[in-house]
Protein backbone atom coordinates (compact mmCIF):
# COMPACT_ATOMS: atom_id res chain seq x y z
CA UNK A 1 0.00 0.00 0.00
CA UNK A 2 0.84 3.56 -0.94
CA UNK A 3 1.46 6.15 1.87
CA UNK A 4 -1.38 8.28 0.29
CA UNK A 5 -3.37 5.20 0.52
CA UNK A 6 -2.84 4.67 4.40
CA UNK A 7 -3.78 8.10 5.43
CA UNK A 8 -6.66 7.90 3.25
CA UNK A 9 -7.71 4.86 5.91
CA UNK A 10 -6.88 6.73 9.03
CA UNK A 11 -9.86 8.23 11.07
CA UNK A 12 -10.03 11.09 13.48
CA UNK A 13 -7.46 11.45 16.43
CA UNK A 14 -8.47 11.32 19.88
CA UNK A 15 -8.25 15.06 20.57
CA UNK A 16 -10.67 15.80 17.28
CA UNK A 17 -13.19 13.60 19.33
CA UNK A 18 -12.93 15.11 22.43
CA UNK A 19 -13.28 18.40 20.61
CA UNK A 20 -16.46 17.40 19.09
CA UNK A 21 -17.88 15.99 22.09
CA UNK A 22 -17.18 18.27 24.16
CA UNK A 23 -18.73 20.86 22.08
CA UNK A 24 -21.86 18.61 21.71
CA UNK A 25 -21.89 18.53 25.85
CA UNK A 26 -21.63 22.03 26.14
CA UNK A 27 -24.76 22.68 23.18
CA UNK A 28 -26.51 20.12 25.26
CA UNK A 29 -25.94 21.61 28.65
CA UNK A 30 -27.09 24.80 27.45
CA UNK A 31 -29.90 23.79 25.08
CA UNK A 32 -31.64 21.31 27.43
CA UNK A 33 -33.22 23.67 29.86
CA UNK A 34 -34.45 26.51 27.24
CA UNK A 35 -36.07 23.23 25.07
CA UNK A 36 -37.67 23.04 28.77
CA UNK A 37 -38.92 26.30 29.20
CA UNK A 38 -40.37 26.24 25.54
CA UNK A 39 -42.10 23.08 25.63
CA UNK A 40 -44.03 24.88 29.09
CA UNK A 41 -45.02 27.95 27.17
CA UNK A 42 -46.63 26.62 24.36
CA UNK A 43 -48.87 24.38 27.26
CA UNK A 44 -49.83 27.87 28.30
CA UNK A 45 -52.46 28.43 25.73
CA UNK A 46 -54.13 24.93 26.02
CA UNK A 47 -54.15 24.90 29.87
CA UNK A 48 -55.40 28.67 29.85
CA UNK A 49 -58.08 27.39 27.68
CA UNK A 50 -59.40 24.47 29.82
CA UNK A 51 -59.37 26.40 32.93
CA UNK A 52 -61.28 29.33 31.33
CA UNK A 53 -64.46 27.12 29.96
CA UNK A 54 -64.13 25.10 33.13
CA UNK A 55 -64.87 29.28 35.00
CA UNK A 56 -67.50 29.93 32.36
CA UNK A 57 -69.14 26.60 32.54
CA UNK A 58 -69.29 26.48 36.66
CA UNK A 59 -70.32 30.78 36.63
CA UNK A 60 -73.64 29.68 33.98
CA UNK A 61 -74.40 26.22 35.59
CA UNK A 62 -74.14 27.78 39.57
CA UNK A 63 -77.57 28.13 41.19
CA UNK A 64 -78.91 31.89 40.99
CA UNK A 65 -80.19 33.42 44.10
CA UNK A 66 -78.22 31.39 46.58
CA UNK A 67 -76.14 32.35 49.27
CA UNK A 68 -73.60 29.73 48.51
CA UNK A 69 -74.02 29.00 44.29
CA UNK A 70 -70.84 27.22 44.43
CA UNK A 71 -71.29 24.94 47.38
CA UNK A 72 -69.93 21.67 47.35
CA UNK A 73 -67.26 22.60 44.41
CA UNK A 74 -63.69 20.35 44.20
CA UNK A 75 -61.56 19.06 41.76
CA UNK A 76 -63.54 16.22 41.06
CA UNK A 77 -65.58 18.83 38.97
CA UNK A 78 -62.83 20.23 37.05
CA UNK A 79 -61.20 16.66 36.60
CA UNK A 80 -64.75 15.66 35.17
CA UNK A 81 -64.45 18.15 32.37
CA UNK A 82 -60.68 17.73 31.61
CA UNK A 83 -60.51 13.72 32.03
CA UNK A 84 -59.76 13.23 28.44
CA UNK A 85 -57.55 16.47 28.08
CA UNK A 86 -54.52 15.61 26.27
CA UNK A 87 -52.67 18.94 28.52
CA UNK A 88 -53.92 17.64 32.07
CA UNK A 89 -53.13 14.50 33.71
CA UNK A 90 -56.09 12.97 35.96
CA UNK A 91 -55.41 10.24 37.96
CA UNK A 92 -57.48 8.81 41.06
CA UNK A 93 -61.34 9.24 41.48
CA UNK A 94 -63.81 10.76 44.20
CA UNK A 95 -61.36 12.17 47.29
CA UNK A 96 -58.48 10.60 45.77
CA UNK A 97 -58.59 12.31 42.47
CA UNK A 98 -55.52 14.37 41.27
CA UNK A 99 -55.39 16.79 38.21
CA UNK A 100 -51.48 17.67 37.42
CA UNK A 101 -51.35 20.62 34.72
CA UNK A 102 -48.29 20.03 33.50
CA UNK A 103 -46.58 23.66 33.70
CA UNK A 104 -44.20 22.84 36.21
CA UNK A 105 -42.86 19.32 37.91
CA UNK A 106 -45.81 17.64 39.51
CA UNK A 107 -47.80 20.88 39.69
CA UNK A 108 -51.35 20.27 40.23
CA UNK A 109 -54.91 22.05 40.13
CA UNK A 110 -56.90 22.46 43.13
CA UNK A 111 -59.97 23.24 42.78
CA UNK A 112 -62.44 24.86 46.09
CA UNK A 113 -64.66 27.43 47.35
CA UNK A 114 -63.64 30.72 48.28
CA UNK A 115 -63.63 32.25 51.90
CA UNK A 116 -66.44 34.57 50.82
CA UNK A 117 -68.79 31.69 49.29
CA UNK A 118 -69.57 33.41 46.88
CA UNK A 119 -66.88 32.70 44.66
CA UNK A 120 -64.59 29.84 43.77
CA UNK A 121 -60.38 29.49 43.29
CA UNK A 122 -58.94 27.81 41.18
CA UNK A 123 -55.28 26.87 42.48
CA UNK A 124 -52.13 26.04 40.30
CA UNK A 125 -49.26 24.90 42.33
CA UNK A 126 -45.64 24.43 41.31
CA UNK A 127 -45.77 26.69 38.45
CA UNK A 128 -42.55 27.18 35.92
CA UNK A 129 -41.57 31.23 35.41
CA UNK A 130 -41.22 30.13 31.60
CA UNK A 131 -45.48 29.68 32.19
CA UNK A 132 -45.32 33.28 33.87
CA UNK A 133 -46.56 35.73 33.11
CA UNK A 134 -48.59 33.78 30.05
CA UNK A 135 -50.83 31.95 32.18
CA UNK A 136 -51.99 34.45 34.13
CA UNK A 137 -53.05 37.02 30.89
CA UNK A 138 -54.68 34.48 30.01
CA UNK A 139 -56.63 33.51 33.09
CA UNK A 140 -56.73 37.65 33.84
CA UNK A 141 -59.98 37.89 31.73
CA UNK A 142 -62.03 35.30 33.51
CA UNK A 143 -60.46 35.57 37.17
CA UNK A 144 -61.89 38.64 39.51
CA UNK A 145 -59.03 37.96 41.82
CA UNK A 146 -55.60 37.31 40.92
CA UNK A 147 -52.89 36.19 43.17
CA UNK A 148 -49.26 34.39 42.96
CA UNK A 149 -46.77 32.99 45.39
CA UNK A 150 -43.25 33.06 44.50
CA UNK A 151 -40.97 30.24 46.27
CA UNK A 152 -43.71 29.57 48.85
CA UNK A 153 -43.46 33.33 49.74
CA UNK A 154 -46.53 35.13 50.55
CA UNK A 155 -49.25 35.64 47.92
CA UNK A 156 -49.35 39.34 46.38
CA UNK A 157 -52.15 40.18 44.20
CA UNK A 158 -51.46 40.98 40.62
CA UNK A 159 -55.40 41.81 40.33
CA UNK A 160 -58.43 42.76 42.17
CA UNK A 161 -61.29 44.63 40.71
CA UNK A 162 -62.72 45.21 43.51
CA UNK A 163 -59.64 46.95 45.07
CA UNK A 164 -58.47 48.83 41.89
CA UNK A 165 -55.67 46.48 41.53
CA UNK A 166 -55.73 46.47 37.68
CA UNK A 167 -53.73 43.39 36.12
CA UNK A 168 -50.29 44.16 35.10
CA UNK A 169 -48.28 41.05 33.26
CA UNK A 170 -45.12 43.03 33.70
CA UNK A 171 -45.89 43.31 37.19
CA UNK A 172 -46.49 39.25 37.51
CA UNK A 173 -43.29 38.28 35.75
CA UNK A 174 -41.63 40.64 37.84
CA UNK A 175 -43.15 38.25 41.35
CA UNK A 176 -42.79 35.15 39.46
CA UNK A 177 -39.17 32.71 41.20
CA UNK A 178 -37.20 30.97 38.75
CA UNK A 179 -38.27 27.15 38.98
CA UNK A 180 -40.91 25.30 39.37
CA UNK A 181 -42.14 27.01 42.51
CA UNK A 182 -44.68 29.74 42.19
CA UNK A 183 -48.86 29.60 43.06
CA UNK A 184 -51.33 31.00 40.95
CA UNK A 185 -54.65 31.34 42.53
CA UNK A 186 -57.74 32.21 39.72
CA UNK A 187 -60.44 33.22 41.68
CA UNK A 188 -63.79 33.82 39.96
CA UNK A 189 -67.74 34.28 41.09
Amino acid sequence: MSVAAIRAQQGFSLIEVSIVSAIVLLLAIIGVPAIGGYLIENKVPKVGEELARFILQTKVNAPTGTSDPYEGIDITNFANLVRDSSVFTVSGTGASTKVLHGLGTDGEVGVGVSASTESFEITLSKVNNAACPSIASVMQRVSDVITVAPDNGAAIVVKDASQNIHYSALTVESKCARGDVNTFVFTAG
